[in-house]
């Protein structure tokens, strides 16, 4: 009987462990394109040049709010480690709230909040 007890411990731990290794192995969603963490920062970076460049160029708040939000939402993206994903957040706030004066208005303001998360994203790079 203690030696079927062991035998049938040994059979959960094994299964339980080979539940959760499989984890490990899973893949990223089909169809999802996972970048690099050098090639992800400088698509995040062209990103934010975009709307900057929108901004400038006179384009509506309408479509420069609308690339402001395609690079904040770019930011996920970006998987490199713990100080990458700091500055990536700390640009990524600045975007949105870049974002947000565009649409109260303010242009200028926007513009230099998005040249100082460009600056934050391109030091994000040097750190990977």
């Amino acid at each position: 009987m203690k030696t079927l007890k062991k035998i049938a411990l040994a059979a959960i731990v094994a299964a339980s462990l080979g539940a959760v290794s499989t984890t490990s192995f899973a893949e990223s969603d089909p169809g999802r394109v996972v970048y690099a963490p050098t090639q992800a920062v400088d698509m995040y970076v062209a990103k934010i040049q975009t709307a900057i460049d929108s901004l400038t160029s006179g384009a509506d708040a309408e479509t420069s709010g609308k690339l402001m939000k395609e690079a904040s939402d770019f930011s996920k993206e970006v998987n490199a480690n713990d100080k990458v994903a700091r500055v990536v957040a700390k640009a990524t706030n600045l975007v949105k709230a870049a974002r947000k004066d565009v649409q109260e208005g303010n242009a200028q303001q926007a513009e230099t909040k998005l040249r100082d998360a460009h600056k934050q994203a391109i030091e994000a790079k040097g750190l990977i």
